[in-house]
């Protein structure tokens, strides 16, 4: 019997995930996508998996591109996460005008500066899972870390802090 589709989704949202920024830049502008599907994949060498929409257009311009920058969200940035979840967002760097960012040395990606971390990644290929793709991620460099940032969580369908109370706006 198939898994009801609403029961799957409640079920994987009682799990709290870290919320992370996925940024690509190509040649006309820079793409984000908001991300919570993110693991640790490898140590030695040092990769990441990150699920995105097949249809998406964040996992086209990476497939195209081939680098990206994922910057892990800390707690004050539910605004800029809930922005760039949104459909038909506008280019990356409006979303983020009064965010303080810089651009990894390698992607060119867009990362946080106030973020937890941050990964300069190179695509090492693209896995189709579903209605989703796995982008296996290389780490070439770890531009941002603030290992004392408060971290951003998904929970339940709410953008929540590590103690799992709602976001207040600032």
């Amino acid at each position: 019997m198939p898994v009801d589709a609403t029961e799957f989704a409640a079920a994987l949202g009682q799990y709290a995930a870290g919320v992370c920024l996925l940024t690509v830049r190509d040649d006309i502008d820079d793409v984000g996508t908001t991300v919570s599907s993110v693991m640790s994949v490898s140590a030695a060498p040092p990769l990441v998996a990150v699920g995105l929409s097949a249809e998406g257009y964040p996992a086209e311009v990476l497939g195209d591109v081939g680098s990206c920058a994922l910057t892990v969200l800390a707690a004050p940035h539910g605004i800029v996460a809930s922005r760039f979840s949104s459909a038909g967002r506008p280019s990356a760097r409006h979303l983020l005008e009064s965010v303080p960012w810089s651009r990894a040395s390698g992607s060119g990606g867009i990362v946080l500066d106030d973020g937890l971390a941050a990964l300069d990644c190179r695509l090492e290929r693209l896995v189709e899972a579903g209605d989703h793709v796995l982008a296996l991620l290389a780490v070439e460099d770890v531009p941002v870390l603030n290992p004392d940032a408060r971290p951003l969580l998904r929970l339940r369908g709410r953008y929540v802090d590590e103690s799992g109370s709602p976001l207040t706006r600032p």
